[in-house]
């Protein structure tokens, strides 16, 4: 996967890009609507609420660790309990889910069809992340191999 900057900035980049796409078609399709108490409407903050959960608790599991970066901060401890001990990456994981719900919650098939390709989006910086991990920590491999990426015992 390519760096896109010193550090990924670029991957930190195109996230925000569609975190911005992806709440504004929300939005869009959320706007001027009368009833929003529904079977779709209650799923959808179930979903986001379970997922800003999953993100915030995996961020703050991370504690000193933690950067939007796909590259670690030097020095730090690889974390392997909590949230890493179950995914490699729950916090995208999070964030996915999050902007799922969301659009369940507004009804927007753009903001589904966006969420799906920020999944993509976070599956290639996630490769791109684990090759500067595997490269700070030597233990990283070993961990790779007994723990997924996104979904427990899934992938």
């Amino acid at each position: 996967m390519p760096r896109l900057g010193p550090r990924g900035e670029g991957w930190v980049a195109l996230q925000l890009a569609l975190f911005g796409l992806i709440a504004l078609a929300g939005y869009a399709d959320l706007k001027g609507r009368q009833n929003l108490v529904g079977v779709r409407e209650l799923t959808g903050t179930l979903v986001a609420g379970a997922g800003v959960v999953i993100a915030l608790g995996s961020a703050a599991a991370l504690r000193h660790a933690l950067t939007p970066f796909p590259k670690p901060v030097p020095g730090n401890e690889m974390v392997e309990s909590g949230p890493y001990g179950r995914v490699r990456h729950p916090i995208y994981s999070g964030v996915v889910l999050a902007a799922l719900g969301w659009s369940l919650l507004s009804g927007s098939w753009p903001a589904a069809a966006l969420s799906s390709v920020l999944a993509v989006l976070f599956d290639a910086k996630s490769r791109r992340e684990e090759d500067w991990l595997s490269e700070a920590h030597p233990g990283y491999a070993a961990y790779r191999l007994r723990t997924r990426r996104f979904i427990p015992g899934v992938y």
